[in-house]
């Protein structure tokens, strides 16, 4: 089989965990027999210095005319004044909302081999095996007006906070379905103790619930869900929220896997089912970690498990999925680290020796 995929690795360590996942996934081409046809292009920073745009129109048009997007990550010092013109994010966000990828899916299972990794106690991470999905082209990110303004007396700022009754119910129809095939459990997260768009969202929730009677609906305010997670984080199966609430809950979680290296996401413009394929965009939930870039220490397993995504939902290859995520588990079974999930008596090896030892271990 063939597929087309863009590949943006963008800045910092972007490049690094993006050619490490590339090697898997020739890697599955050459045992599976499939190819895959990769197309480069530009986002972020690098895109804002050789073009003027975080989103070039060529990087766009590529993403359109293939079957999937793997991202590696935008951002850093470079780019970060406050009163800059175009900012890398820029184009992050763009690309969601120029694909129609309203949903994000971030799979939270801890590995019974890092479970001594991390800060929490063994015993509290046991049986964590979640999804959170996120709203991801509305809320306080898109929203208009969004500026900053000078008066006599004083600065200024203003995000706007806005849904519309059709995009809640997509995204929570993402939910229920996602918990459908799962544990049919669905913790539907807003603020609607105080806010006038979690009010509409909780109300939509309890309306769409009576076409998942199969299904177990909670809502928790998004404070309490935030010490839940640490908590007692297997009382989750599915959690569904909107975009900023989303983006805080999913970098508190991954702190449950050890590190932030450790979670993949997919952004989908529409309901993954089993034996169906979606358009998708892959991409580790990191950032660009400018701090190490070009040391080769990065974790590239987020991006290598964003690729078994990639397999599953974009291009209905659930056996080659579940050996990718065999060949992960089997090298850290083996005791293999990178410096981020790093413990005592385990071997530290850098970003290129974890892709290939990870590449080598796929088997037919």
């Amino acid at each position: 089989m063939k597929f087309d995929i863009a590949v943006l690795p963008g800045d910092g360590v972007g490049p690094e965990v993006t050619a490490e996942a590339i090697k898997v996934l020739e890697t599955i081409g050459e045992r599976f027999g499939h190819q895959f046809n990769l197309y480069y292009q530009l986002i972020g920073g690098i895109a804002i210095d050789k073009t003027g745009s975080a989103l070039p129109d060529d990087t766009l048009k590529m993403c359109q005319e293939c079957d999937a997007v793997l991202l590696g990550a935008v951002g850093g010092p470079k780019w970060s004044n406050p009163g800059a013109t175009v900012r890398p994010e820029d184009g992050l966000l763009a690309i969601r909302k120029e694909l129609g990828l309203y949903a994000n899916l971030r799979p939270v299972k801890i590995s019974p081999m890092l479970t001594n990794s991390g800060k929490l106690k063994p015993q509290v991470l046991e049986g964590v095996n979640m999804v959170v999905v996120r709203e991801l082209t509305g809320g306080l990110y898109f929203r208009k007006p969004k500026k900053q303004w000078q008066t006599p007396r004083g600065r200024h700022a203003v995000d706007t906070l806005a849904y519309s009754e059709w995009e809640i119910e997509r995204i929570l129809r993402v939910g229920f379905e996602t918990a459908r095939g799962r544990r049919k459990k669905l913790t539907s997260v807003d603020k609607a103790n105080v806010l006038q768009s979690s009010m509409l969202w909780r109300q939509i929730a309890i309306e769409l619930s009576a076409e998942y009677p199969d299904v177990e609906l909670d809502h928790m305010l998004v404070d309490a869900c935030a010490m839940r997670l640490i908590q007692d984080p297997a009382y989750f199966d599915v959690i569904v929220t909107e975009n900023m609430f989303g983006d805080i809950l999913t970098d508190e979680a991954s702190m449950l896997a050890g590190s932030m290296g450790m979670l993949p996401s997919a952004s989908v413009a529409g309901i993954p089912k089993e034996g169906s394929k979606i358009f998708g965009m892959y991409e580790p939930i990191h950032g660009s970690a400018p701090d190490i870039a070009g040391q080769h220490k990065a974790n590239p397993i987020a991006t290598i498990l964003s690729i078994a995504m990639m397999l599953h939902y974009s291009f209905g290859l659930i056996k080659e999925m579940e050996v990718v995520e065999k060949a992960v588990n089997e090298i850290l079974k083996k005791g293999y680290r990178t410096s981020d999930i790093m413990e005592q008596g385990k071997t530290v090896i850098g970003t290129k020796e974890m892709g290939s030892l990870i590449a080598g271990g796929i088997e037919n």
